[in-house]
């Protein structure tokens, strides 16, 4: 840390300071005025810290002098501690005030975020997933989760404050954001949010954690849109290991494994993109990027896939494509959509 090895040296050297000083005294003292070590140590002590107790014996004019002394240096050593413990303390407040500034006039300049509500496991795997492709926003209001994700992910954007409050969403740019994940430790937390963003966006896509399978249906009434039960996800992945397991293998595989690492993603046609208005043969995706168009969602039909289209399907403004394929592969996807 770089406050540390800046503030460190510094501290050693009024440490040996101080060393030197109590050395000095109990030195000069046995051999000033003949007494013990013992002695000399509690005179030099109490004089370099000026607690102003009774002399422990009496003292010279050579003595006397020699305390002056002492004493002169004792108090420059503290002036130099104090300094040097009042500096550290108003640079660490210093640094925290300046890291939320810029990360709050950082937050203020997103556009088409997603807003995550909660920085625990589920909340660093969302991040984990947007990061790089998505900007995001989190919210947290516990410094120890906030001190994880900064270990798990440095570059996050995020925001202490409690999800609950309108304002912290609004501060997290709600009203710009293209999404929201609720995501908090209870599912009550996860209503309250889904209530709020909703009745402050009425657009936005919300979707939504549920520990317990009754809150799935309070959760879609409150404004969600999605609502994802880990307990629920989690069955139906084990059933399908024991059912289908060369299917969820090459799941695994296509999308964790760090030698093919696939992704499933969609892209919307923008106006302006080249391949509006033609059919998948002529638009030639797998053959210009090397993707795999696994279905397209027409614009007009916004609760149906087309699954495995054929070539002659035509892409229209408005319309997603689901593809497979690497990032590198995606980003050459979306070069050519928009």
């Amino acid at each position: 840390m770089r406050i540390l090895r800046t503030f460190l040296p510094r501290f050693l050297w009024s440490l040996a300071f101080l060393f030197a000083l109590c050395l000095a005294g109990t030195v000069g003292y046995v051999l000033i005025e003949g007494r013990s070590v013992a002695d000399s140590i509690y005179m030099t002590v109490i004089t370099l810290t000026a607690v102003g107790y009774q002399e422990v014996f009496p003292l010279s004019p050579v003595g006397r002098t020699f305390t002056m002394i002492l004493l002169l240096g004792g108090i420059t050593w503290m002036g130099f501690w104090f300094a040097n413990l009042t500096s550290l303390l108003v640079e660490l407040d210093l640094k925290d005030v300046l890291r939320r500034r810029r990360t709050m006039k950082e937050i203020d300049r997103m556009k088409n975020h997603v807003i995550v509500c909660g920085a625990g496991r589920t909340g660093r795997q969302v991040a984990q997933e947007l990061e790089g492709g998505t900007p995001y926003v989190i919210i947290e209001n516990d410094p120890a989760h906030i001190a994880q994700l900064k270990e798990f992910l440095p570059q996050a954007h995020v925001m202490e404050g409690d999800a609950t409050h309108d304002h912290v969403l609004i501060e997290a740019g709600l009203l710009r954001a293209r999404g929201l994940v609720a995501c908090l430790s209870k599912d009550t937390d996860n209503l309250f949010v889904c209530l709020s963003a909703r009745d402050l966006a009425a657009t936005i896509t919300i979707v939504a954690r549920a520990y317990e399978e009754a809150t799935m249906d309070k959760l879609y009434r409150a404004g969600a849109d999605h609502v994802v039960s880990p307990n629920v996800s989690s069955a139906i992945h084990m059933a399908s290991v024991l059912v289908r397991p060369s299917v969820v293998s090459f799941l695994d595989i296509a999308t964790r494994s760090s030698e093919l690492a696939l992704r499933m993603e969609q892209v919307v046609i923008e106006p302006t993109s080249s391949v509006a208005g033609t059919t998948l043969m002529e638009a030639h995706i797998p053959q210009r990027t090397g993707l795999i168009v696994i279905a397209v969602r027409k614009k007009e039909e916004q609760e149906g896939f087309l699954f495995n289209p054929v070539a002659d399907t035509r892409l229209e403004v408005g319309d997603t494509v689901i593809v497979l394929g690497k990032e590198e592969q995606i980003s050459a996807l979306r070069a050519v959509m928009t």
